[in-house]
């Protein structure tokens, strides 16, 4: 009689196991014959029974079932968007996690998971096209889990982080790209973007110095990185840059302009006009040049002419008429510049001001009145 019931007890227990094991057995002959909607039924009931979830198979198979559904145009719709990769990616590595990459399932888990990549890739952009940023997101970083050492997952994460305005996650990714070595001046664009929406001007001048770095001669760079030395203030760091930008750019007459520019704050002069003179060479039209070097002819004339009202008569009588003929002539040669200037901005204030003072001297009195009603019409 006990030997009866102990049969009675195994016969039982076995027909429980087999139970268990039909469900993933189940799954795989649903999957065979197409019908993914019970195969998925079958196989979730597997992944958490007790006597098959600890089975590399059970998961094996469930990462098969998702993946087909996922790819199927008719069980597709029952999954959420980025359902069936995520899915699928998840039980693939539960099965390598089980019974490790070098069992008969963890190897065809392995080759599963390469081929899972491309699926992930295009949940995200499926996501990311219906402005569904942070699925897009879940679905990108799964990519990169698959292909750590690929770029474009990173880089389409980065933009969906940008679109939802996470400017820390997007930063992230551009950093992670960094990190294996991807370059393109793209990315230190978007960095930039991102580093000036922040108000962040520390951080927007390393990701120009990261930049050029990477791309030492790109002309876009170099004068990014010119302007904000000159708005904080920093001529001198600026005027060590500034020649290999002119090297680059050598027909881009505001470099010279703004070299003049920075010798003039130097106190520089002679060196600043020769840089304006080349800016007027390269580009006539250039204002400030055109200015400035007014402004230098002009600053040579009232010079002389102030050492000479500075004279008593011995020393006017030995020195002061040459110095006023030399004074004159600078005035002459200020006088085709500032009118230059006041052609390409005719309301420029400054130039008006300095014609003004140029006819006045040159006794051009009906021109110099001219300049004085001008001014007087702006107020």
């Amino acid at each position: 009689m006990k030997k009866f019931l102990l049969t009675i007890v195994a016969a039982c227990a076995m027909q429980a196991a087999m139970a268990q094991n039909s469900a993933v057995t189940n799954a795989v002959l649903y999957q065979r014959q197409g019908t993914l909607d019970k195969a998925r039924t079958e196989i979730d009931k597997a992944v958490v029974n007790e006597k098959t979830k600890g089975k590399a198979k059970t998961w094996y198979t469930r990462g098969e079932v998702y993946e087909g559904m996922a790819a199927s145009p008719i069980y597709g719709k029952g999954l959420q968007p980025g359902e069936g990769a995520k899915v699928a990616f998840e039980s693939y590595q539960k099965a390598i996690e089980l019974e490790g990459k070098d069992s008969e399932y963890g190897k065809l888990a392995v080759g599963k998971l390469d081929n899972l990549y491309g699926m992930a890739l295009n949940a995200g952009v499926e996501s990311y096209n219906g402005k569904k940023y942070d699925e897009a997101i879940n679905s990108y970083k799964m990519a990169q889990q698959i292909r750590p050492q690929d770029t474009t997952a990173f880089l389409y994460a980065a933009y969906a982080s940008e679109a939802k305005e996470d400017f820390a996650g997007a930063k992230e990714n551009y950093n992670k790209l960094m990190a294996i070595n991807y370059k393109s001046p793209q990315m230190y664009e978007r960095l930039l973007l991102i580093a000036r929406q922040e108000k962040d001007e520390k951080a927007a001048l390393a990701v120009v110095q990261q930049a050029l770095q990477a791309y030492p001669n790109n002309k876009v760079f170099m004068i990014e990185e010119l302007n904000m030395l000159l708005s904080s203030g920093q001529g001198k760091q600026a005027l060590d840059k500034i020649d290999r930008a002119i090297a680059a750019d050598p027909t881009n007459a505001n470099l010279y302009a703004v070299k003049g520019s920075i010798l003039d704050q130097n106190k520089q002069t002679e060196q600043a006009f020769a840089a304006y003179k080349k800016a007027v060479e390269v580009d006539p039209n250039n204002f400030d040049a055109q200015f400035n070097l007014g402004v230098y002819n002009f600053n040579k004339g009232a010079d002389l002419y102030t050492k000479v009202s500075r004279m008593d008569q011995a020393a006017y009588m030995k020195s002061g008429k040459k110095m006023e003929v030399d004074g004159k002539k600078y005035f002459e040669q200020a006088l085709p510049y500032f009118e230059k200037a006041l052609q390409l901005q005719p309301k420029d204030q400054a130039t008006i001001k300095s014609l003004s003072r140029v006819y006045t001297t040159l006794k051009r009195n009906a021109d110099a009145e001219r300049m004085n009603k001008m001014l007087d019409g702006m107020k």
